[in-house]
């Protein structure tokens, strides 16, 4: 092959990249932008099953309000069992700007509260597979993207062609907030909902799988109705927890003060 077909393949190969990151970033804007409504109230269980199969389970009572265009505050608070009941967390989430989201959790047993900082983000929330970080959203300019390929999921409901997409933080600080060094991000086509993602974790060779195993559409908002979050190494299941939702409600107006430390203090 000459130098000159070299060049022109180098070309039609850099043109190709550039295209499948275009396009895999205009993806995941349509993700970030779908409407998941003003404000969600449900009801969540969280169970929790180890190496050995052995589950314990959490229920909890959450709310979510967008209070402006570029911020969105949550609440948790856990209801049961005995050991984790009045325990709460309360985040408020920013994006478009260079602000970091606040967490706090509220620990009953020490009658304190505690801030999250970024230093933490990165360990595992009351015990599961989802970090302090996986409970806010992603900054899109945080990752560069690229689509990977185009595949189908096949669920009960039926098949959903999907775009597979990887997902790579810009800096170091992005991985040792988030814990992750790449992610693959399974995205509906019909609906642009992240449906399945697989991440790479920075600590040893473990890996994580999320799994939206039930989706519903309430009120014309789609909702993830049971998510699966599974860590592995190799073959091996570490861990996993399920959250499912129930009693949601979506738009219903939330008054802003249950969005506070005093509130997550003082519980429901």
């Amino acid at each position: 092959m000459n130098k000159i077909t070299l060049l022109a393949l180098g070309v039609i190969l850099a043109t190709a990249n550039v295209s499948a990151a275009d396009e895999a970033r205009s993806i995941m804007e349509r993700a970030d932008s779908r409407d998941d409504g003003s404000s969600l109230i449900s009801t969540m269980q969280m169970i929790l099953i180890d190496k050995n199969n052995k589950q314990r389970t959490r229920q909890m009572r959450t709310f979510s309000k967008d209070i402006d265009d570029n911020t969105e505050h949550k609440t948790i608070f856990f209801l049961s069992p005995s050991d984790v009941k009045n325990t709460a967390f309360l985040t408020y989430d920013y994006s478009g700007d260079d602000k970091d989201d606040d967490q706090w959790m509220y620990l009953p047993a020490l009658k304190k509260t505690k801030r999250i900082p970024a230093s933490d983000k990165d360990s595992a929330f009351m015990g599961s597979d989802f970090t302090y970080s996986d409970m806010t959203d992603k900054e899109l300019d945080d990752y560069t993207f690229r689509l990977i390929k185009e595949t189908v999921i096949k669920r009960k409901d039926g098949a959903h062609p999907v775009w597979v997409i990887e997902s790579l933080p810009v800096s170091q600080a992005i991985i040792d907030e988030t814990g992750y060094t790449k992610s693959d991000l399974y995205v509906r086509k019909d609906n642009y909902v992240l449906t399945r993602a697989k991440f790479y974790l920075k600590k040893s060779s473990r890996l994580k799988y999320m799994d939206v195993s039930k989706l519903e559409k309430i009120d014309g908002i789609w909702v993830a109705m049971q998510t699966t979050m599974t860590t592995k190494q190799g073959t091996q299941t570490l861990h996993k927890t399920i959250l499912s939702n129930s009693d949601v409600e979506i738009n219903q107006p939330i008054d802003s003060d249950m969005f506070t430390i005093r509130t997550i203090e003082k519980g429901l």
